[in-house]
């Protein structure tokens, strides 16, 4: 029941992600992940950048700002989560430490210059008990995913299309071995139930005479 508790949830997720573009990470409770979202240097090379919670679905909350950009080299922490920008890559990087459940939830990396705010990208971050995944050091940072405001949607969609696909399929053929395996049940049953009424017969016949 677990396992397809864990299945649903993946095909929802990604059913999420082609509709909406979500990038998901996943990440084990006290593990270390790390998001970089990569920006065009031109467009926002003196924005500043932050990274938010979704509250609901129009409010995002401010976890941390990145340092200007003369003070680029340095991280900036909140918590448990630091992040730091690099105007000359163009890309933005935050990590989340020591995981827990209360982080799980919806983000997203924007820009903000006299008061007009951009999305770079929204992320799904997922927090796993232990013992659903393998674990790695607690320190080591088990995804590092690209996320930019330059064209990848259509890389992340065909990502995630190809992850129902491939879902959908493995569903499809538990479904025909559940009903193959209960046919083939129902078939011994009534073989058995046959046999039965055969062995009975000849002792019918003997007590007619």
């Amino acid at each position: 029941m677990e396992k397809l508790m864990h299945l649903v949830l993946l095909v929802s997720l990604s059913e999420l992600c082609v509709a909406e573009n979500i990038t998901v990470v996943y990440g084990m409770e006290g593990e270390t992940i790390s998001i970089s979202c990569a920006y065009s240097p031109k467009e926002n090379k003196w924005r500043e950048k932050s990274w938010c919670k979704h509250v609901n679905k129009t409010e995002c909350q401010h976890v941390v700002s990145a340092h200007r950009f003369w003070l680029q080299f340095l991280k900036k922490w909140n918590g448990n989560t630091s992040i730091a920008d690099n105007i000359h890559t163009g890309v933005l990087t935050v990590t989340m430490k020591r995981l827990q459940k209360q982080d799980a939830g919806l983000y997203q990396c924007k820009t903000d210059f006299l008061g007009e705010a951009r999305t770079l990208k929204k992320v799904k971050v997922e927090v796993l008990g232990a013992g659903v995944m393998e674990t790695q050091a607690p320190e080591e940072p088990r995804a590092l995913h690209s996320i930019s405001s330059l064209p990848k949607d259509h890389f992340n969609a065909f990502i995630c299309i190809i992850t129902v696909i491939l879902v959908a399929k493995f569903l499809t053929a538990v479904l025909i071995f559940t009903v193959a395996s209960r046919q083939r049940s129902r078939a011994t049953r009534e073989g058995s139930q046959n046999l039965n009424q055969h062995q009975h017969l000849p002792l019918t016949v003997q007590e007619n005479r």
